[in-house]
């Protein structure tokens, strides 16, 4: 599970993860709800795939399994702009620059790591190795 996460930066590169994130994950999640509510006759498959990318909205603005949410979010919006997906009625992801626009962010919270602000760092994060001291015994 540690490899699935590079770093952890805390401060305000923590923060700037943390506003990428959540920017991502909104869009997602609000795309998703539309996705889902716009659709009366949904098939499984459709319902399931709506049901997928709020999950990974959700879970990428709390930053739980970062990678993977940033990879489902962004095959997403890639999938519905391609028409790969039937598009809901209000379409978030019609033209060229916003798709592009969520598709680079998720990919680069993908690469750059969930960040200090995360579940993922609480969880995967660094550790506090406390080491406890001996006392010496003398030698006889």
């Amino acid at each position: 599970m540690q490899r699935l996460f590079s770093t952890f930066p805390g401060g305000w590169p923590g923060v700037g993860l943390l506003l990428l994130r959540a920017a991502a994950g909104v869009t997602a999640g609000i795309q998703s709800a539309v996705y889902l509510s716009g659709r009366d006759d949904a098939a499984v498959w459709i319902t399931a795939v709506g049901l997928a990318g709020l999950l990974a909205g959700l879970t990428l603005s709390i930053g739980l399994m970062t990678p993977v949410a940033g990879v489902v979010v962004a095959v997403e919006a890639v999938s519905v702009a391609m028409s790969w997906l039937p598009a809901p009625s209000r379409n978030l992801f019609n033209a060229p620059l916003p798709t592009v626009l969520i598709v680079i962010v998720a990919v680069a919270v993908v690469f750059l790591g969930p960040g200090a602000f995360s579940l993922d760092a609480r969880l995967f994060g660094r550790r506090e190795i406390i080491i406890p001291h001996l006392p010496r015994t003398p030698k006889p």
